[in-house]
């Protein structure tokens, strides 16, 4: 660690810590006594079922009847055999199939012939799969299978015999007890949470479980005291984490409710605050903002939690404990990063996309970032990680963060190592326009350059204004490393028409909608036609359901040597006019 600087030096000895100490932890909660105590006896029965309110399909039962499992884009075609024993095409496929979410497809179905399959199934995945098998006894993938067990537990144990009743419920002590171990050994941020989940919704399903069940709430409540911070957001500054965990806590919610037991007060207050943060992600379209390992929206899901939603608060637009800041005014939406990375445990999913945004106009949406692929391909998260992935500046075509990349990742994973500390922001709201300032230093180490960027939006909407300042500090920088590339990632659904001067372009939507880009550089003596380029390039949008998909983005090109202050303008143009942009004027800005 020699290379590294005191405070990444820091992040990675914060990293082994932690290690050492869910190391030293699960030893003490699973060592040879801590089984003994743990492994309780059998419930006799399961009282309620909490529901699972992910959407289903009732026409997949027939493809697992018929022995075919089609996952991630992935389908098996078993031929008679059991699902659990044939080789799996990837790791997210088994992790999957596993996980048992997909049960729900069976439910739905409503006919008896799906019952006896689901039965048969979970039946054999008891007799086929060993107590060691390295996917299905993870503990993120026995959280999901013990939550989607309980939660379909009507069509598995409906008529059903006695032996099948008494191997499922040793089965779901078995999971408790397994589980109860593993929390104390698992990372903090998501996959303690997933557990604590696991384990709180079992509490509440099995009978005589009162003493358990305000273990697994004080455990519950202590997860999400750690892990929701007072905006609502998720300390990972993952928005996925908000739909996942509302996903799994509303029926817990609901089980409690029904069962005459009050929820704890803290969990009530995690979901208000959770609640409105949803809406603070969401685009006119129903699209989350892809920042910080958020991909593909379940639009469906999120529809479905926020029926959940009975206060219907609006969302704030400074969520400050987040690092986000969410510009809104017509039919036109900015959502910008404006915070650090998360802590080193917590940055595993985290992106080098400090000062990045996304821009929505009513169900049209104009600037994103790539987003993250649905498949776990690590070469692809990579490139999803990056700063150049997102509509921000890049700086020597170098990202503002550093990933581990070391043979420690087989242990850490690619946490960040060194980033932005300090990211200042300001926020302004006066006379009909937002204003919102940020910088971050995540580049001054490296390159001595300190990137600001401002927005302002008006009124009305119908104008975006951007300033990206970069700031030497006085050093003359080196040929070399001061090239800068302003990238703005569009939408595929966006068209992109360079106009004359070669200083902008059309931005065309789906429905006719035409959004006028054009960028200027205002420095005394500048020469602006040498001083900046402006291209449309290719991109890749990760975060499609259907795959990765070709998007265009404007990239605007500069030497620091030459220029440390690039304007833009984002307007939306009338009908009429949207055909008649006149090359090589510069609007006047309302500065």
């Amino acid at each position: 660690m020699a290379f590294l600087a005191l405070s990444d030096q820091a992040r990675m000895w914060q990293l082994s810590a932690a290690w050492l100490w869910r190391k030293a932890g699960g030893w003490i909660h699973a060592g040879p006594f801590a089984r003994l105590t743990l492994s309780g006896p059998t419930p006799d029965r399961l009282l309620i079922a909490p529901q699972d309110i992910r959407t289903s399909d009732p026409t997949l039962a027939a493809d697992y009847y018929a022995g075919r499992f089609a996952f991630l884009g992935q389908t098996v075609e078993c031929g008679g055999r059991s699902p659990f024993e044939m080789p799996p095409p990837s790791e997210e496929w088994a992790r999957t199939l596993h996980g048992f979410g997909w049960l729900r497809h069976l439910r739905a179905s409503e006919r008896a012939l799906s019952q006896t399959n689901a039965r048969a199934l979970v039946d054999d995945w008891l007799k086929v799969i060993p107590r060691k098998h390295p996917i299905a006894w993870d503990s993120d993938v026995a959280s999901r299978r013990l939550m989607s067990w309980l939660s379909q537990s009507p069509l598995i144990l409906e008529d059903c015999n006695r032996g099948f009743y008494r191997r499922f419920m040793r089965a779901i002590a078995r999971h408790i007890s397994f589980l109860r171990r593993a929390i104390e050994q698992s990372p903090s941020g998501m996959p303690r949470m997933r557990i604590a989940l696991a384990l709180s919704s079992a509490s509440v399903s099995i009978a005589g479980s009162n003493r358990f069940m305000r273990q697994c709430a004080r455990r519950l409540d202590a997860e999400l005291a750690a892990q929701i911070l007072p905006d609502g957001g998720h300390v990972s500054r993952n928005p996925a984490a908000i739909i996942e965990i509302l996903a799994d806590i509303l029926p817990i919610r609901q089980a409690l409710n029904a069962r005459g037991i009050a929820p704890s007060q803290t969990m009530m207050n995690a979901v208000d605050r959770m609640m409105p943060m949803l809406r603070f992600f969401r685009h006119g379209d129903g699209t989350f903002a892809h920042f910080n390992g958020m991909g593909f929206t379940p639009s469906d899901l999120v529809a479905t939690i926020l029926a959940y939603d009975d206060a219907r608060g609006a969302p704030a637009n400074n969520a400050g404990h987040s690092g986000y800041q969410r510009l809104t005014a017509g039919r036109t939406l900015v959502i910008a990063d404006t915070g650090p990375p998360p802590p080193a445990e917590l940055s595993g999913q985290a992106h080098a996309g400090c000062l990045s945004f996304e821009m929505s106009s009513g169900t049209n949406l104009l600037i994103v970032n790539c987003g993250v692929p649905a498949r776990n391909n690590e070469e692809w998260h990579r490139v999803a990680r990056s700063t150049a992935a997102h509509s921000v500046a890049v700086l020597n075509d170098t990202s503002s963060c550093r990933f581990l990349s070391s043979s420690l990742t087989k242990v850490f994973g690619r946490p960040i190592v060194a980033g932005p500390n300090r990211v200042a922001v300001s926020r302004r709201d006066d006379n009909g326009l937002v204003n919102v300032t940020a910088s971050h230093d995540g580049y001054q180490r490296r390159f001595h350059v300190v990137h600001e960027r401002s927005f302002m939006l008006s009124g009305e909407g119908g104008t975006l204004i951007g300033i990206d300042r970069f700031s030497t500090g006085g050093r003359a920088l080196k040929k070399g490393e001061d090239e800068v590339a302003i990238r703005f990632h569009l939408h595929p659904d966006v068209r992109a028409n360079s106009t004359g001067g070669g200083t902008g372009a059309l931005l065309i939507c789906p429905d006719g909608e035409v959004w006028d880009f054009d960028v200027h550089s205002h420095e005394p003596g500048d020469d602006e036609a040498m001083a900046l380029e402006v291209l449309i390039e290719e991109s890749v949008y990760l975060a499609d359901p259907h795959g990765f998909r070709r998007n265009e983005q404007i990239v605007v090109y500069g030497r620091l040597s030459d220029i440390t202050t690039v304007t833009w303008t984002l307007t939306r143009q009338p009908p009429a006019a949207s055909a008649q942009r006149t090359s090589g004027e510069t609007p006047e800005l309302p500065l």
